[in-house]
């Protein structure tokens, strides 16, 4: 039996993680729940799931939680509650599936008091890394994935030395833009944006695999992850979405970890390592798929992976200012604000004009952080297009 605190526990990989837990009520325990602003939602969850504690973004909704909540589970808030729930004495593993820097420092604490940490929400480790997987060794504890390509790549490694691979290959669908002329791109809507052709997800990452900056974040995740440089991680677009990710070894042999897209897998597998558990949720029948192709990314159409690859190359504070000016231009964009080539456009000018910081500390990470949202800010002021 686990025992999991979940953090971002009404999201789409929270959500999910529920119906894992209920799929393996004698595996898995939620003994701790965090949610943003979604009241109802984690009171539901709370009352079936019966965690010893729960937590929310902000107090002003803890009165709200507490009508109708069961008596005997504790509510905390903010910043310190999710601390307070990532060290819960009793936890094994802690899953953050929270969206954005709020999961870091968390995850720090959980890491510090010996707690596995599961990590879905990539801000974690594009953004720190270096110190997390640090920490993580210092303190004899587990980083494990949950998004699908770094799951499909830890379990084709295997405990594999670093030494015989060749190159990581993240898969990715190519979002909804794959086919377009360059020339269209500016006139590509919010609407039309947010059709993705393979999962459904929530507004950022749905926004961030349409410009192809989720694929470039996780090519950092990977980087840090499994201890490996920039330039053996690598892009190929697979539209199917059933290849999750690939692994080339040094001998030329490639390995795949393959499935019908669903995200209860790999959250299962994260929760349950090292075991494997009998599950029928997932079935992939791969004569119904039939064929399964491939092609390179067009870095010129999406310029994010270039971006993400300098970010990771360059190291120190520069992936946090990657991911936080993406975020301001996603938020601006879907705010209809700036075009959506002006992603790419303010990220890089942020970027252009950052003093790296190397081999940074906590303090430093998040003061970089800062410094690029009120860089994007700005550039929004100034270049961006009326309501």
């Amino acid at each position: 039996m686990k025992q999991v605190v979940l953090l971002g526990s009404t999201g789409s990989i929270g959500t999910s993680t529920i119906k894992v837990a209920k799929d393996l009520p004698d595996r898995i325990r939620l003994i701790g729940l965090a949610a943003g602003r979604n009241v109802d939602l984690l009171r539901d969850q709370a009352n079936q799931l019966q965690p010893t504690m729960i937590g929310m973004a902000d107090s002003s909704s803890i009165d709200q939680l507490r009508q109708g909540l069961e008596p005997e589970i504790e509510t905390v808030f903010g910043q310190d509650g999710l601390i307070q729930l990532a060290t819960l004495p009793e936890a094994d593993i802690v899953l953050i599936a929270i969206v954005g820097i709020a999961g870091l420092e968390p995850a720090l604490a959980a890491i510090r008091a010996g707690k596995d940490i599961a990590v879905a929400s990539k801000e974690i480790l594009v953004m720190a890394g270096e110190l997390v997987m640090q920490e993580a060794a210092r303190y004899g504890v587990r980083v494990l994935a949950v998004d699908s390509e770094h799951s499909a790549i830890f379990q084709c490694l295997e405990d594999k030395p670093e030494s015989s691979v060749r190159s990581l290959w993240l898969t990715a669908s190519g979002g909804p833009f794959r086919m377009l002329d360059k020339e269209a791109f500016d006139a590509i809507t919010l609407e039309q944006a947010l059709q993705h052709p393979s999962w459904v997800m929530g507004r950022k990452i749905t926004i961030d695999s349409a410009t192809m900056f989720n694929k470039g974040l996780e090519m950092i995740e990977a980087r840090w992850l499994f201890n490996i440089g920039m330039d053996r991680v690598k892009v190929i677009v697979h539209p199917q979405s059933v290849v999750h990710s690939l692994v080339e070894f040094c001998d030329g042999s490639m390995i795949a970890q393959l499935s019908t897209p669903d995200m209860c897998l790999p959250i299962q597998y994260a929760l349950t390592y090292p075991d494997r558990v009998s599950s029928d949720r997932v079935q992939t029948d791969l004569a119904t798929i039939g064929s399964l192709t491939f092609q390179a990314p067009d870095e010129d159409r999406f310029p994010a992976l270039k971006l993400a690859r300098q970010a990771g190359l360059t190291c120190g504070t520069m992936p946090a200012v990657l991911n936080a000016a993406n975020e301001v231009a996603v938020e601006a964009f879907c705010d209809r604000l700036v075009a959506f080539n002006d992603i790419w456009r303010m990220v890089s000018e942020v970027m252009g004009v950052h003093e790296v910081v190397p081999h940074p500390t906590l303090e430093q990470i998040l003061a970089a952080d800062q410094w690029a949202r009120h860089c994007a800010t700005d550039w929004v002021t100034q270049h961006g297009r009326s309501n």
